[in-house]
């Protein structure tokens, strides 16, 4: 597949075929960008790289699609139409103190850049940019991150090992099915925050799936019967999920 390089308005964007091909699977990063052409651009761009995209054209809607989507990394817009995209960074720091969050502008002093690493921003490209340099950056931010990503997650009297994939509760073992335990260690890794049927569906099971409709509720359902009292995996009505103690 052949992704052509297309006129960007006021030459923002600088693309370099070599940078394309499947670079990572399942991952999602939101793209917060008020220029459509340049949104699009680098939407394509990542997607063909092997990412998931969402995309959002002002602030607060950057802001919801973070909420209700989880993103493992931002690409952030200085300048957006509704709100100081400074702001934004700060609030997406203030909900997830690890999420990765690359800045981008047309503001090159060094006051600018200075400012958005303050904000919160993990790193800082200026415009116009070349697409390689743009990818380069991604994947280091994600490297940068995976440290992070602790061997063993702990949640109330739940422990979960992601090296030897072991669950216990209260010191109880806990046997759990492979998707069980995908869907666990995905509420584990976002604890209290609530997870769209979206989101569970898109990370667990991806968009090929060809099962029944409601299997979000039954393994949950399973997974609240092995976990036992009290539960842990609430409800929230109208949404999805989430993992947090009454």
């Amino acid at each position: 597949m052949r992704l052509a390089c297309y006129p960007i308005k006021r030459a923002l964007v600088r693309f370099s075929e070599r940078s394309l091909g499947s670079e990572k699977v399942n991952v999602r990063i939101l793209v917060v960008e008020d220029e459509p052409d340049v949104a699009r651009f680098v939407q394509r761009g990542l997607i063909y790289a092997g990412y998931t995209v969402d995309v959002a054209h002002e602030g607060q809607e950057g802001l919801n699609l973070a909420r209700d989507n989880v993103p493992d990394l931002v690409v952030l817009d200085v300048m957006l139409p509704d709100m100081d995209g400074l702001e934004v960074c700060r609030r997406l720091r203030r909900g997830d103190p690890d999420l990765p969050i690359l800045m981008l502008t047309a503001k090159d002093a060094v006051p600018d850049r200075v400012a958005g690493l303050d904000a919160g921003a993990d790193d800082y490209l200026v415009k116009p940019f070349a697409f390689d340099e743009l990818l380069a950056r991604i994947r280091a931010l994600l490297r940068r991150a995976q440290p992070q990503a602790r061997a063993t997650l702990r949640f109330a009297d739940l422990v979960l090992d992601t090296a030897t994939r072991e669950v216990r509760r209260g010191g109880r073992p806990i046997q759990l099915t492979p998707k069980e335990y995908e869907l666990l260690e995905l509420f584990m890794r976002h604890p209290r925050q609530v997870l769209s049927r979206g989101t569970i569906f898109d990370r667990i099971w991806g968009y090929d799936f060809g099962g029944e409709s409601n299997i979000i509720e039954v393994y949950v359902r399973y997974l609240r019967k092995k976990l036992g009292p009290p539960n842990l995996i609430q409800t929230v009505r109208g949404v999805g999920y989430a993992l947090r103690e009454d």
